[in-house]
């Protein structure tokens, strides 16, 4: 950097390209405590002319030749780095692949993505690889900085948008007090503490953060609770179902409101310390953003809704236009003098939340904008973050806002991003405060993870299983069901479960809606008066499950509800219900990975999702589990036929001992009490007792002792032992029971099964949730038509 005198401005002519460059002076402290110099935050600029009268002591003049767009390439000679194009891609892939590599370090240790990400910023910038100027000047030189700043920007944008358009503020009107009240308290009470603070330390408090409207506009940013960055780390901990995630997230919107008003406010004071028009024209350009907003965009984008046909996503002709509209009524809301942000979160806003509108416009923006821009906005926070600027700026310059600052987030360090731009903040002090939001967010998100465990209420020492529940006595059963599909095999494995007046049964089923499109998870109970959300669409299922306790009323108690949330969290609900109403099982179904129809990747993709939910379910069901592999798809999901035709079904229960197959042989055993059921009970020992647990085989000869008594008399119950040696034969008797007679096959999962009889079958497993033998007997390979039923029992945990 040199300043050149008057003779150089010919030299400089000759390129007709000079830049503006920030130049970073050493603030001084005379011995009166004052300032001797400031950081230059002046904006990079070209201009084609150098006036002499320009020069000033705050700036510097470089000349550059610029970078060609593309070069020849390395066999001519050529650096690709000299050419802007590849600087460009090497910055993306680098500042990707930087992300990326310390979001996986740091997982272990339970942080979200944005502690991660913000790390990955302050490592590119001059924190850390900024330090060698070599590296800096090829890899990140002005132009390229220019480019990431603006997609930086453009990143969080998106990321505003896509989030506000997940965001449901219909919720605010049925927030209860406590939310409120916390709310409240959360928000002013930090405010407070905070403008006490900055008085206690006025006389240490410099330039434009001294005056108490910018005191008052920077403590509501820091005290608000953001509600983007809040679902987002409940999202990655797994939160959002859980009672605590729910509280959050309510608590966090009614703060956003009231920290979006608080901005506002102080933003208007601000503007009027010059002149009171400032602050009216500032409410003016408010007030016709949020009416042009709500009244003309709102109205657009209903119309894409009703031009949308049901069940179908937006048309694509939509999409590209609205995605565009983000960036022009940016461009509107800077021209209003607003912050380009606010436009992203009020189309945001506006936007119809949930399918077909909010859902599409989430599913096709999100990938790119989370994996692709986002990670430019954190190379844009950490660019601008200088850890050795702020060693050097002194303890007693950085002790106030140290003590300010007391929470963080994406959103509060964009606008740290902003005071840094309008000279509120400089260096130093932005790179302590993001250090100090990164520190917080990063330990909450710890201990949240180490202090509180949704799944520890399931750990319960009461036994909730069928072989434990005393005949005659009412059975609690929940079942799961995602899609038209699979209600009728649920319906009619209930059916054949044989419910009477003396054991009825108390069904509560739970319809399972993936969420997409917004972020605060639906619980709906169908017996309250709560009108669903319109892009629910649960009648069928609804309808079916009443028809069904019509018909079945005097044995049969059915309540159901709808769920609507990420699939990650589902299994948090079905044990919720399980756990309320005391359930002694769980049924859930299995979708086979089928590719029979044009939709095939769907299918796929929607399996992987449903058996997902089943093992977490079956990491932490507080009862035991039922699992159905439905093969029978001839009956009608929605005009159901029940079996009420006078013709035997033969079930065939593969016992081959432990606390599962006990439990299969507890359900199978109220099967055999429907007199139009056979049942065949075949139990498999090994040679000579190889590999027997004692306990284990004192308590599968005690159950099957008893079964056989109690049934000795029914001609429809056939009793057979089969000695085996090893998996092969296993399987090979399994073979044998083959035929087309079977309708259902009723398998214990794993538990206490003596591996003897599994030997050299692990390996060819594909779907643990089913175990070894249930997940060969649905496999394809097994050539049966009869569906498959899979238990597992209880596992006491408290």
């Amino acid at each position: 950097m040199v300043n050149p005198d008057a003779e150089s401005f010919a030299f400089l002519g000759l390129f007709r390209m000079v830049r503006y460059v920030p130049m970073y002076r050493r603030t001084l402290i005379t011995r009166d405590g004052r300032h001797a110099g400031q950081y230059s935050s002046d904006l990079l600029h070209i201009t084609d002319e150098v006036d002499e009268s320009s020069i000033t002591h705050n700036h510097a003049f470089i000349c550059r030749r610029t970078h060609p767009t593309h070069c020849l390439g390395i066999f001519y000679g050529e650096n690709p780095l000299n050419c802007s194009f590849n600087i460009i891609l090497f910055d993306l892939v680098l500042i990707i692949l930087v992300t990326s590599m310390l979001r996986l370090l740091l997982k272990p240790l339970k942080q979200p993505r944005i502690v991660s990400e913000i790390i990955g910023g302050i490592f590119i910038g001059p924190s850390v690889l900024g330090q060698s100027k070599k590296l800096t000047q090829q890899v990140l030189p002005d132009n390229a900085r220019f480019v990431v700043a603006n997609l930086g920007a453009i990143g969080f944008e998106y990321f505003l948008f896509v989030t506000s358009v997940e965001t449901d503020f219909s919720v605010l009107r049925k927030v209860g007090r406590k939310h409120v009240y916390t709310a409240v308290i959360g928000v002013f009470f930090p405010i407070a503490t905070m403008c006490i603070v900055a008085h206690c330390f006025k006389s240490s408090i410099h330039g434009n953060l001294a005056k108490p409207a910018v005191i008052g506009g920077f403590a509501s940013s820091v005290s608000v609770t953001v509600f983007p960055v809040i679902y987002l780390v409940l999202k990655e901990l797994q939160l959002l179902s859980s009672e605590v995630g729910r509280m959050a997230m309510a608590t966090a919107l009614v703060s956003d409101v009231m920290g979006i008003i608080l901005i506002i406010a102080f933003e208007a004071v601000k503007q009027g310390q010059h002149s009171g028009t400032d602050a009216l024209l500032f409410m003016i350009s408010v007030i016709v953003l949020l009416a042009f907003g709500i009244i003309v965009i709102r109205r657009v984008l209903l119309w894409v809704v009703e031009k949308t046909p049901e069940t179908k996503p937006v048309n694509q002709s939509y999409v590209v236009p609205i995605l565009l509209g983000v960036l022009v009524m940016a461009c509107l809301s800077d021209m209003l003098g607003l912050a380009f942000l606010n436009a992203a979160l009020l189309l945001g806003i506006v936007m119809p939340d949930g399918p077909p509108l909010g859902a599409t416009m989430v599913q096709r923006s999100q990938t790119i904008v989370m994996e692709l821009l986002l990670p430019f906005t954190f190379a844009l926070v950490g660019l601008n973050a200088d850890v050795f600027a702020m060693a050097n700026y002194g303890w007693s310059n950085l002790e106030p806002l140290f003590a300010m600052v007391i929470a963080g987030g994406l959103v509060e360090v964009m606008i740290f991003l902003r005071f840094l731009d309008s000279r509120i903040l400089e260096i130093p002090t932005y790179t302590l405060i993001l250090l100090l939001t990164t520190l917080m967010t990063g330990t909450c998100s710890a201990l949240i993870c180490f202090i509180y465990d949704p799944t520890k209420q399931y750990m319960t020492n009461k036994r909730r299983t069928i072989q434990h529940t005393p005949p005659g006595t009412e059975l609690s059963i929940v079942v799961g069901i995602d899609d038209e599909e699979c209600v009728a095999g649920l319906i009619n494995l209930l059916e054949i479960s044989h419910p009477t007046i003396t054991s009825p049964f108390a069904v509560y089923a739970i319809h399972l809606f993936e969420l997409v499109g917004r972020a605060f998870p639906v619980f709906i109970d169908h017996d309250k008066p709560e009108r669903p959300p319109k892009y629910i669409d649960y009648k069928n299922i609804h309808n079916a499950l009443k028809l069904y306790q019509k018909t079945r009323c005097d044995f049969v108690k059915l309540r159901s509800f709808t769920v609507a949330t990420v699939k990650r969290t589902m299994h948090q609900d079905i044990c919720d219900l399980a756990l309320t109403y005391k359930a002694t099982l769980i049924l859930l179904p299995f979708h086979n990975k089928r590719l029979d129809n044009l939709a095939g990747s769907e299918i796929v993709r929607h399996a992987y999702g449903m058996q997902s939910i089943n093992s977490r379910v079956l990491a932490n069901s507080p009862c035991s589990v039922g699992i159905l592999v439905d093969k029978d798809h001839s009956n009608n999901p929605v005009a159901m036929q029940y079996y009420h035709q006078h013709f035997v079904h033969r079930y065939v229960v593969l016992f081959l001992g432990g606390a599962d197959s006990r439990e299969a042989l507890a359900y199978a055993d109220r099967m055999a009490t429907n007199p139009e059921v056979s049942l065949t009970v075949i139990r498999f020992l090994s040679y000579n007792n190889i590999g027997d647990d004692e306990m284990e085989k004192k308590l599968d000869d005690g159950l099957v002792t008893w079964f056989w008594v109690k049934n000795e008399g029914n001609d429809r119950v056939v009793y057979r032992e089969v000695v085996v040696s090893n998996g092969e034969e296993t399987l090979a008797a399994i073979q044998a029971l083959n035929n087309d007679n079977n309708e259902l096959w009723i398998v214990g999962r794993k538990q206490g099964i003596n591996q003897v009889l599994l030997e050299g079958l692990s390996k060819w497993s594909e779907n643990p949730e089913l175990g070894v033998i249930g997940d060969y007997v649905a496999s394809n390979d097994f050539s049966s038509t009869a569906s498959v039923l899979v238990v597992h029992q209880q596992i006491m945990r408290g």
